[in-house]
């Protein structure tokens, strides 16, 4: 984490070349960050940014509770600049936040510097952070370096009107793009992805209508391409350039891009495909471009049929041509499902987006699936999946909670239950094998004949260690759980009266912080 602070010299002490030095006061930690949702939305309308919130609200409805629980939603759009090249990072937060996002992105190994605008209640109070952060950004924009600086206001300065629209559009020939990615407008990472996807896309439309663009590193000129939404494994977008090749399709960039020149790409395609379905804002930069845009992905076998013929739909392609492109990959795909099924009862959850897509592998590889329950909202490119599934009997949950996911675990008693750590935790606290989404399941090849064989091994494998865990049960049977875990000469008497005293002192003293939280933040 840098912090970055123009009144003070600049110390180059990076690969990055990212500004270190130590602030004038004590930063402002977490002060209003945890003062109460409403009160943080309401600051941020007096502040000027209800539109924003508005336009947050439909884009990523929250219902039918709160919210998922969930890491931090700006780790998303973090990840998404971070892999992009010659991107350079920004945030403006609280300082806690910060640490925490940054450590996050290094966790999962982003390996470049991340700038941070330090603040306190006068900065805030007077307007000085934002012209700290316009001089933080010229100080950065070097175009030897950069094509982009992302700069994003958290909680705090969101809550408190931080305009980072106000900003340059560019400096010395660098892009700036400010977003605004707060946790109580932004209900998961997953979103905030979107938030940053679509703010880099529609700059690049301004950017091709005011003239000519740099070109791409790859040009596709002699086919009609595609683009596909969504982070997925590697191994991905290049099966579907297999599966398009027989349609006379090209294959287009992924989108969030890894690099600048690639959003131009993007919008040259004629379509894109929401492979990923929760990019609802991205969806809508390429539909005021003209583009058409396909629902679901080449999942399965049935799956990866009816998608082929949706991109046959959208581009116009002959029955003929669709059916020697499904005729030269079905078939793989059947054989792939055949010696990889999966025998057993499954759970699954998740807070990636692509929870309904690995259900229908799940179901089609011979899987029990009862439920499946996904962190993101409905929209209607996962109608296809959704209406798939509950034709096949899975109970489909758009925006789970932890709670609705643990009871699924309970009423359905799962040979393996799939999910988030404390599903999985809770899992094996039952002697329920199971295996954690995002790094196990999600993080392998999943789309068309490469993924179609992808999830059998690892399944069954994991079932097959019931027994384990039955062994382990056993052994640690009669030692207690919870505040009775352990060896004791006299079994130990809970005190209900004394812990609800207790929690009834604990609540009334976070009502009153929470209240002290509350004030400091409307009054920055």
């Amino acid at each position: 984490m840098n912090e970055i602070s123009p009144d003070r010299p600049v110390v180059d002490t990076t690969a990055e070349g990212s500004a270190v030095v130590e602030p004038d006061e004590a930063v402002v930690q977490g002060r209003g960050c945890h003062g109460g949702e409403e009160h943080l939305i309401k600051a941020a309308k007096d502040a000027g940014k209800s539109d924003l919130l508005d336009q947050y609200a439909r884009d990523y409805p929250q219902g039918p509770h709160d919210k998922p629980q969930s890491m931090c939603p700006a780790f998303g759009s973090l990840r998404v600049g971070l892999r992009m090249r010659r991107t350079a990072t920004v945030l403006s937060g609280s300082a806690c936040c910060v640490y925490g996002l940054t450590f996050t992105s290094h966790f999962y190994g982003a390996r470049r510097s991340v700038g941070y605008v330090p603040f306190n209640s006068e900065t805030l109070v007077t307007g000085k952070l934002y012209e700290d952060i316009r001089d933080a950004v010229e100080v950065m924009a070097d175009p030897e370096r950069y094509d982009a600086i992302v700069v994003t206001n958290l909680c705090v300065p969101t809550a408190s009107g931080v305009p980072l629209q106000m900003l340059p559009k560019q400096i010395n020939g660098v892009r700036i793009v400010g977003i605004d990615v707060p946790g109580f407008g932004i209900p998961t990472h997953a979103e905030a992805k979107d938030v940053l996807a679509s703010a880099m896309l529609k700059y690049a439309r301004s950017e091709i209508d005011a003239g000519p663009v740099q070109a791409p590193e790859r040009v596709v000129r002699d086919r009609p391409c595609i683009a596909l939404l969504g982070e997925m494994f590697p191994a991905d977008p290049i099966g579907i350039a297999r599966m398009l090749d027989p349609l006379g399709i090209a294959l287009g960039p992924v989108v969030p891009t890894r690099e600048w020149r690639e959003l131009y790409a993007a919008l040259d395609c004629r379509a894109a495909a929401a492979i990923h379905p929760f990019y609802t804002a991205t969806v809508r930069e390429f539909e005021e471009a003209g583009r058409a845009i396909i629902p679901s992905a080449p999942i399965g076998k049935e799956g990866t049929s009816e998608w082929l013929d949706a991109v046959a739909d959208a581009f116009a392609i002959p029955q003929a041509k669709s059916d020697a492109a499904k005729n030269a990959v079905l078939p793989v795909i059947s054989d792939a499902l055949k010696d990889s099924l999966i025998k057993g009862r499954v759970t699954l959850s998740g807070y990636e987006g692509s929870e309904l897509l690995v259900a229908r592998l799940l179901v089609e590889s011979g899987a029990d699936l009862r439920y499946v329950g996904t962190a993101c909202p409905r929209t209607r490119w996962s109608d296809p999946d959704r209406e798939w599934l509950e034709a096949k009997g899975v109970h489909v949950n758009y925006r789970a909670s932890l709670e609705q996911d643990l009871a699924a675990v309970e009423e359905f008693n799962p040979d393996l239950a799939i999910g988030t750590t404390p599903v999985v935790q809770k899992a094996k606290e039952k002697a329920i094998p199971s295996l954690y989404f995002t790094n196990l399941i999600s993080a392998r090849p999943l789309l068309g004949a490469a993924g179609a064989g992808q999830l059998g091994a690892i399944i069954n494998a994991a079932i097959g260690n019931k027994s384990r865990f039955d062994e382990m049960r056993s052994f640690f049977e009669g030692v207690g759980t919870h505040d009775t875990a352990g060896i004791w000469e006299d079994t130990p008497t809970i005190n209900s009266e004394f812990r609800r005293k207790n929690a009834k002192r604990r609540e009334n003293a976070q009502k009153a912080a929470k209240s002290d939280r509350v004030e400091g933040a409307i009054g920055c």
